[in-house]
């Protein structure tokens, strides 16, 4: 014997439960790619080309910032003496093209615009005798 739970009808006419909109948004916010998000004062905007973060670090100067690349790795940190301490690191999915890749202060929003790295074609041709 198989014993199922029985449902009335009214039960579907009143307002969902907290907990079954709770489940909802975490379903859609983890099935759902979005090109644009925003956590914790960053904003990360994806393309087929490039990577761009934004964040706020209000009253630091392009002096008192240093970024660095390291593949796919980059690291912002302000520098010691500095009103306020800043360090963050993000990790990518491609390994960023440094020399392409950009970097814009402007009103205390810092730009990174992380060109992703084209995979060298390391293919040889053989010549056949």
């Amino acid at each position: 014997m198989i014993f199922a739970p029985v449902i009335r009808r009214a039960a579907y006419a009143s307002a969902p439960r907290s907990s079954d909109l709770a489940l909802q948004r975490f379903l859609m916010g983890t099935l759902a790619t979005p090109a644009r998000t925003s956590t914790a004062g960053v904003t990360v905007a994806r393309d087929d080309k490039a990577t761009t973060l934004q964040l706020d670090v209000p009253g630091l100067a392009r002096e008192q910032l240093q970024i660095r690349i390291d593949g796919n790795v980059v690291q912002l940190q302000s520098v010691e003496g500095a009103p306020r301490q800043v360090q963050r690191a993000w990790e990518l999915a491609d390994a960023i093209d440094a020399a392409a890749s950009t970097a814009k202060l402007e009103n205390g929003v810092l730009t990174l615009t992380l060109v992703r790295q084209v995979p060298a074609d390391k293919s040889v041709q053989l010549v056949v005798h």
